[in-house]
């Protein structure tokens, strides 16, 4: 009995001895593992962000995107901000608070991987306004701009990797509409169809905008709009407003969309990019593609507005 005792109490001695060692060589493994870079580590690590790191720097911005959290970056590298004309002598010349609206922008206080992103919606970011997002079969966009390489991991978020900077936008729909005299005859429409709240308000529109050369096009005038019933200016305008938000990356040949009109769909085309009623023998309205942000793509802080040439029958 006495050495059945001990040979037990052997074993369990043997036994704690081997859970004490493994569990100290699997502290000691964790503590030599190098620890997971957070985002600022990743972009000051990165030679092609060092634009982006000197704006984070002075926006003092690098703290923020080290902590623990979960965060999604939306990270122009040097390329991107070439293509947005801003280079090292404006990152000097800019306020930090500057740099912190347009950076802000960027970010998104929740970590979405580039297989969530949805096929058209809005998110909001750290600096309250909207970016509008979108995953189709051109890839992914964020105010109609590529993610060129997506899904580089941090401790703390997720990076993806945009083709130009984000510019913070300042006016809603209607606000660009009534701000150029161009479009004096699609405010006098809207003004009589009552939607002007509608392109006001917080939403995620976008907005196919004739210009008065676009209507006269089509053999509308402001006499006509003023001869026409509310009932018909109020089709005519909603049949040129979509209800979730439509970049140019986002148009896929022979696509359609609802509009704000119930009785009319959009039939899409992409070679030269255009929207028709569909089933409509109207001739199509093409997107003047001049001029990105000027002419297309014009990101409003509820949307987004594309100049047609000829307005929507």
């Amino acid at each position: 009995m006495k050495k059945f005792m001990t040979s037990r109490l052997l074993l369990i001695a043997v036994a704690l001895f081997s859970v004490f060692t493994f569990s100290a060589c699997s502290d000691d493994d964790d503590d030599n593992q190098p620890a997971d870079p957070t985002i600022t580590d990743v972009v000051a690590t990165n030679p092609n962000f060092s634009l982006l790191l000197a704006a984070v720097s002075k926006a003092g911005l690098a703290d923020e995107l080290a902590a623990p959290g979960n965060l999604t970056v939306f990270a122009p590298d040097n390329e991107a901000f070439a293509a947005a004309g801003i280079n090292q002598a404006f990152i000097n010349s800019a306020t930090p608070q500057a740099l912190a609206d347009i950076l802000l922008y960027h970010v998104v206080g929740a970590r979405v991987g580039s297989a969530n992103v949805p096929a058209s919606d809005s998110v909001r970011t750290l600096g309250q306004k909207l970016i509008f997002a979108s995953r189709n079969a051109n890839g992914v966009f964020v105010n109609g701009v590529s993610v060129k390489n997506a899904d580089v991991a941090a401790s703390n978020g997720v990076i993806h990797v945009i083709s130009n900077v984000l510019i913070p936008p300042t006016q809603t729909i209607a606000g660009i509409a009534t701000g150029s005299s161009d479009f004096s005859i699609l405010v006098s429409a809207v003004v009589k169809a009552g939607l002007v709240d509608a392109i006001s308000n917080p939403g995620k529109y976008t907005v196919f905008a004739p210009t008065n050369a676009a209507f006269q096009a089509a053999g509308v005038t402001q006499a006509t709009i003023d001869a026409l019933s509310v009932a018909e200016v109020t089709a005519i305008v909603g049949q040129h407003v979509i209800g979730t938000n439509v970049y140019a990356s986002d148009l896929i040949n022979n696509g359609t969309a609802p509009t704000l009109n119930p009785a009319a769909t959009l039939t899409i085309g992409t070679n030269p990019p255009s929207v028709k009623v569909t089933g409509s023998s109207s001739t199509a309205s093409n997107v003047v593609t001049t001029t990105p942000g000027a002419t297309f793509n014009i990101t409003a802080t509820n949307g987004v507005v594309h100049v047609i040439d000829r307005v929507i029958l």
